[in-house]
């Protein structure tokens, strides 16, 4: 066994620990590759003392919604649907750069709220690696107690994928999602509207096949970022790309020749 891999399995163990320490969890479940693999250790180290909730909002395609309960279905994760109305929030609509501490604050004290099990600690799937990118909510986990065991036991996005694949979860190999509003510049209001575009636009793409892409929007320009591997296949299918975005309303639409990068609009 290498190196690499039994750092994980070691950290893994850790993780156990600590869920058998909180005894009963709810977890923020939304689908994507950290949320699933803690879900599925949770369940399997505490049982029936655990349960997920996923929160329902604009801040997430429809499709993703949809990903996430079909994959709670077929592995028999006692999940919960919530709906939060992130719109509720005047710093979401307005967008500053700290938006996602506003967000994030709002999100978690409706689970806590919503928190059916007064014994259960609510527990996220933040990861160490986020620490390396601008994550204002993680100010909003901490003041309101909220654990996030993937951070403290120090797993990596990297090691997670690979612990999920050997627990052969379909989500190891999903690329990274975000919420829908992290395409728009901060100071730009957000509306319905918009976030509803860019995620129609962002499934346009995925039916091509590019299953990693964001499309930044400015204005009425649509930024696509695909990986820059991928942009030979791009071309031939631009004209017909853009006919599609310009349909939703974009009047320009380019293509990023830095190809696909996290936190593209976050402050340098």
């Amino acid at each position: 066994m290498d190196r690499t891999r039994q750092e994980a399995l070691n950290k893994e163990t850790a993780l156990i620990n600590k869920l058998k320490s909180l005894n009963t969890v709810l977890v923020a479940f939304s689908g994507g590759v950290d949320s699933t693999y803690l879900l599925a250790v949770a369940q399997e180290t505490l049982g029936q003392n655990c349960q997920g909730v996923l929160a329902r909002g604009a801040m997430v395609s429809n499709q993703e919604e949809m990903e996430a309960l079909s994959l709670a279905e077929k592995y028999k994760y006692p999940v919960q649907v919530i709906d939060f109305d992130v719109f509720n929030i005047k710093e979401f609509r307005d967008n500053p750069p700290n938006r996602c501490y506003f967000c994030k604050k709002k999100l978690f004290e409706t689970i806590l709220k919503w928190n059916n099990r007064n014994d259960a600690v609510v527990i996220e799937g933040t990861n160490a690696s986020d620490a390396l990118d601008y994550r204002p909510g993680r100010l909003a986990l901490q003041e309101l107690g909220i654990v996030s065991p993937l951070f403290e036991v120090g797993l990596t996005k990297a090691e997670i994928r690979v612990l999920s694949k050997l627990r052969d979860l379909p989500t190891w190999n999903k690329p990274s999602m975000a919420c829908l509003a992290s395409r728009v510049p901060y100071g730009d209001p957000i509306t319905k509207e918009l976030l509803e575009s860019i995620s129609r636009a962002e499934g346009i793409l995925q039916q091509k096949g590019y299953s990693e892409c964001r499309v930044r929007v400015h204005g009425d320009l649509a930024r696509i970022e695909i990986p820059s591997q991928e942009f030979a296949r791009f071309i031939p299918e631009a004209s017909e790309i853009t006919d599609r975005l310009s349909e939703l309303g974009f009047r320009f639409v380019t293509l990023d020749l830095m190809g696909l990068r996290s936190g593209s609009l976050n402050p340098i």
